[in-house]
Order: structure tokens, then sequence, then C-alpha cells
């Protein structure tokens, strides 16, 4: 199955309830308001866009080594995905997804990262689950994602869910008290810091397929070999 089917199918079963956890009808209806309200504010539209300059960061990976964009931008171009955090499956199933991609990400001369809002200890948690072997950074406040567009603000009634029906403390994960998270979102930027391929989707089951960014990356490879050509004549 590709990925969206894979995620599609997971959805399904959670609200039918026969998914891994089942939880009253009002949940799923808080849920779906939330999106419906993110959807309606055109949150999205608002982020980074084709053509836009990636503004440059610093994060720490799990591993506690601090990355640098303008270092990371100087071996190639830029694969960017961004996510909620290690305690959401969908975003689990991503992740796994961009791993078994990786090989053809790097063959292209490309890196891939993630960035979430979550403690550098759950990024070691994100990469022993998943079996992740590309760099997971922790974007604290989500001041990263916010530069990006995709910062937003959890409201009070689905706080509440997160907090007594799933567990999931965002102020403990997180290690910090504002309630936000990032809009899923995936990014291809080149060498010159410039965003060429944007996707960004305030519904959470909704992800682009990982073998989307070929196309992207091999049109990078080829304006770079055209560029090499054109020096050299």
């Amino acid at each position: 199955m590709s990925l969206q089917q894979t995620l599609s199918a997971l959805k399904i079963a959670f609200e039918s309830g026969n998914g891994p956890i089942v939880v009253p009808e009002w949940v799923h209806e808080r849920m779906r308001r939330a999106t419906s309200e993110l959807i309606a504010a055109k949150v999205a539209e608002q982020a980074l866009q084709p053509g836009d300059s990636m503004p440059s960061f610093r994060l720490t990976g799990a591993d506690g080594a601090v990355l640098d964009s303008v270092d990371l931008l100087a071996s190639g171009p830029l694969v960017i995905s961004f996510y909620r955090g290690v305690w959401c499956p969908y975003c689990n199933i991503e992740l796994k997804a961009l791993q078994a991609m990786l090989p053809d990400i790097v063959e292209r001369g490309a890196q891939l990262i993630a960035i979430s809002p979550q403690t550098t200890a759950n990024s070691r948690k994100s990469c022993r689950d998943n079996g992740l072997t590309f760099p997971i950074l922790a974007d604290p406040s989500n001041e990263v994602a916010a530069r990006f567009g995709l910062r937003w603000t959890l409201p009070s009634y689905l706080r509440e869910v997160y907090l007594q029906v799933f567990k999931n403390d965002l102020t403990v994960i997180n290690g910090d008290n504002s309630w936000s998270l990032p809009m899923p979102a995936r990014y291809v930027v080149n060498q010159e810091g410039t965003v060429v391929s944007s996707e960004v989707n305030p519904d959470y089951t909704q992800r682009p397929e990982p073998s989307d960014l070929l196309p992207v990356l091999e049109m990078l490879v080829q304006s770079a070999n055209s560029c090499k050509v054109n020096y050299r004549a």
C-alpha cells in the first residue's frame, strides 16, 4: 500500500472503533472540529511556498549534536519533514516511509532531516521506535516551525482530549507550555536556500507520498549538472 492508503486505513480503523485505542464519539467530534477550524483559518496558505527563502536555523539532534542549516545546505539540497511527535501514529508511519526512501534521496545528492517540537529524549525515542538513521531535530516551542508558517496552538477543548483521553501532556513531551504543534509539512530546499517544493496540510491524516520527492530532486540534479556544463563552456 502507498503511504496515504496506509494512513487512511488507520484513520478508518480508529474512527470505527477497530484501532489500537477505542474512544467515545465526542473525542472524534472534537478532533474533526479542530481540523476543520484549522482548514477554515487558512493557516497553511501562510506557510512558506516555492520561491521563498528558507529561514536559517540551528537545532539539536537526537544524538545531541547541533546542526546548522547553513552547513547542511553546503552539502546539497535539503529535504525537511515537520512532524508532530513520537506519540502520533500517523507521523511514525510517515517517518518509516521516509526512511525507506532515504537511499533514493541520498543517491540524488540530498539530505533528509525531520523536525518536531518534542524534547531531544523523545527524538531519540522516535529514532529507536521507527528505526531511523536520518537526523531528528528538536524545535523548542516550535520556533523554527513558526518561521516556516507552520505553528498553531491547540484550542482548549482539544487539550482536554490530549490530557484526559490520550494521556499526551504536550507540556511534558515538548518541554514547554505553549501547547503548540506544527502542521505536518515537507519541504525541498535547494543549495541556495530557496524552497523548490512544499507540501503543507492542516489535516494531519493526509501526507504526500515519499516518492513525490524524487522528480523534484532529479530536477535539482539536472539543474546542477547543467550549471557545471555551462561553467566549463
